[in-house]
């Protein structure tokens, strides 16, 4: 028998071998056409031995989700790939949740043959103009040369925003034989410079805080790192310390100077401690409501990023560095000895908070209610699960109920759209969270609006038997747009959805699962997930009428509640606004 001639390594074979160079360990998609020669390049490199993997999804949109949460978690570059036209399209909305939460990603779309672009060919669409607005990179490979040096300059500019790089790739292009004389090896991810604050604005900073006799502490995201040292600034400064939604995983834990968090997912006495202090300083967060920023209060903003400088609220000092290192300076600086006494009010009103509104329906007498609350849910949830579990959270309710009652301890992951605030990315991001993390604890604490638009990924767990626990908020109703309603002063209308057995979905497609409807199986349902191994659903049936009220409500919230319900009684709802009083009346703020 004739010898078979070794095929020559393709555009595809360099495009695969460089990500896996890069650190990436697996791609997220569906094989399809123009993406045939991806797919078999990444099956040729596993077969020979490499560390890659393809992992199918059901719809592009998780697969660009799961790649955004391995990101996250492990820090390193992962991947995701839409064939031509509609399925590279079906990308988008998680690339741009990851763009914004600037996590290394690389997207492949793959383009239809070279000959025919700009003739209007089936499927023909211009990936490398639609991305450009959700990454950080895009562009086209029209030639085998030039493919060497863009598949490089995609993986630098992913890791070094970072962000999302996005690369088009006509199929034709990914089966040429690659250049003779590859791009030299070069370091993908060079060490982090420290940027450190300015000597002039870091001394301003110092006389202001010096200064104010009430400081507050506004912490977002940009802390990661520098939880001790934010601490031993609060400590010495006596100011409580706020935090936004991404801030909470990086501050909240071991925090004694905690005042919760602000925002309508809020809690605590953190808007009363922005409102009331002489000075505010946000540190590393680009909160984006600004409703719940003073006015009237001196604001010092520190940031790694100049354009988030001022952009949110006022700025009256700016220092422009990590946020680490500029508390660091700081701290020889600042003059202790002051008085504790608005530390420990704020403190105070804080720790009454969270027994009163945000503790009302985590207590025993919880256990006993019916319809199941979604706070005793996420209650439950916290205390079962590992010290080490990776959450991640649908947006809309399931978010309130995560900021609320999942505790942080410097080792927990919480994950979510927290910027691009999409639908249906819990169950997703569970996915890329479990592949790249085995033997870890992973939770999506899933609404069931965000669970039935993306609900062929539960074939996808089950098909990789990935050990992602799926907690279910069942209340056939989009609980978050119907509060916004309220607010608005509209009868709530389009919200509510038909009640879905679940779990007798989740047991069809072959995942163990259990249907829960009385409060006192909550907890044993939760423990036999957790401690099941492989995938597991909890459905969860709960209270359609628990809403999530803010600390502080305006006068026009409260008028557009009163409008709104008004509303309802006049169109024949007073059964639903007695079920709504009922079910949130121990979560009103109160004096």
């Amino acid at each position: 028998m004739a010898k078979q001639k070794q095929r020559n390594q393709t555009v595809a074979d360099l495009l695969v071998s460089q990500i896996i160079e890069a650190g990436a360990k697996r791609i997220y998609g569906i094989v399809g056409d123009s993406l045939n020669p991806v797919v078999d390049a990444v099956r040729r490199a596993a077969k020979a031995g490499a560390d890659i993997e393809w992992v199918q999804v059901r719809h592009e949109e998780a697969a660009a989700f799961a790649a955004a949460a391995e990101a996250e978690v492990t820090g390193n570059l992962a991947v995701c790939a839409g064939s031509c036209g509609p399925g590279n399209l079906h990308l988008i909305n998680g690339l741009y949740d990851a763009n914004r939460s600037k996590v290394p990603v690389l997207a492949i779309a793959s383009h239809i043959p070279s000959k025919h672009i700009g003739t209007s060919f089936f499927q023909e669409t211009h990936p490398d103009r639609l991305f450009t607005e959700c990454s950080v990179y895009s562009e086209m490979i029209s030639s085998a040369e030039q493919a060497p040096r863009v598949i490089n300059s995609a993986i630098h500019h992913a890791y070094g925003a970072p962000g999302v790089a996005v690369l088009t790739i006509p199929g034709d292009i990914a089966d040429h034989d690659a250049p003779a004389k590859p791009l030299a090896d070069v370091s993908t991810r060079p060490a982090r410079p420290r940027v450190l604050p300015d000597d002039a604005s870091l001394r301003q900073l110092a006389a202001a805080i010096n200064a104010a006799d009430k400081v507050t502490f506004f912490a977002g995201v940009g802390v990661r790192g520098a939880h001790d040292d934010v601490l031993a600034l609060a400590d010495k400064v006596a100011a409580p310390v706020g935090h936004s939604l991404r801030g909470k995983e990086w501050i909240q834990y071991d925090n004694p100077f905690d005042v919760g968090m602000s925002g309508l997912l809020g809690y605590g006495s953190c808007y009363e401690a922005t409102q009331e202090a002489d000075l505010l300083v946000l540190l590393g967060t680009d909160f984006p409501y600004d409703q719940f920023l003073p006015e009237d209060v001196r604001t010092a903003q520190v940031d790694i990023d100049p354009t988030h400088l001022g952009r949110r609220t006022r700025l009256d000092l700016a220092v422009v560095a990590d946020v680490g290192e500029t508390v660091r300076a700081l701290l020889p600086l600042i003059e202790g000895g002051r008085s504790r006494k608005f530390l420990d009010s704020m403190v105070g009103k804080h720790e009454k908070a969270m027994n009163g509104v945000v503790g009302a329906y985590s207590g025993r007498k919880a256990e006993t209610m019916t319809p199941i609350h979604p706070e005793l849910v996420a209650d439950i949830l916290d205390q079962e699960a590992s010290d080490d579990a990776i959450f991640t959270v649908d947006t809309g309710m399931c978010n309130v109920w995560a900021a609320r009652y999942i505790r942080p301890n410097g080792r927990r992951r919480v994950i979510g759209s927290f910027l691009h605030g999409s639908m249906a990315n819990a169950m997703p991001h569970a996915i890329g969270a479990a592949a790249s993390q085995p033997g870890r604890q992973v939770v999506s604490m899933s609404g069931d609006g965000g669970l039935a638009m993306l609900l062929g990924e539960l074939v996808t767990i089950r098909q990789y038997n990935l050990p992602v626990k799926i907690i279910l908020f069942d209340n056939a109703t989009l609980g978050m747009v119907r509060l916004e309603m309220l607010v608005d002063g509209l009868p709530t209308y389009g919200v509510d959805s038909p009640s879905v057995d679940y779990a007798a979905v989740a047991t069809a497609i072959g995942i163990p699962a259990v249907r829960v409807e009385h409060p006192r199986d909550l907890r044993a349902a939760i423990r036999g997930a957790l401690d099941r191994p492989g995938p597991a659903l909890v459905d969860v049936v709960t209270d359609p009428h628990a809403l999530s009220i803010p600390p502080t409500i305006t006068a026009g919230q409260v008028r557009g509640f009163a409008v709104a319900l008004s509303k309802e009684v006049l169109g024949g709802g007073l059964g639903e606004v007695v079920s709504m009083a009922r079910s949130n009346l121990r979560n009103m703020p109160r004096p």
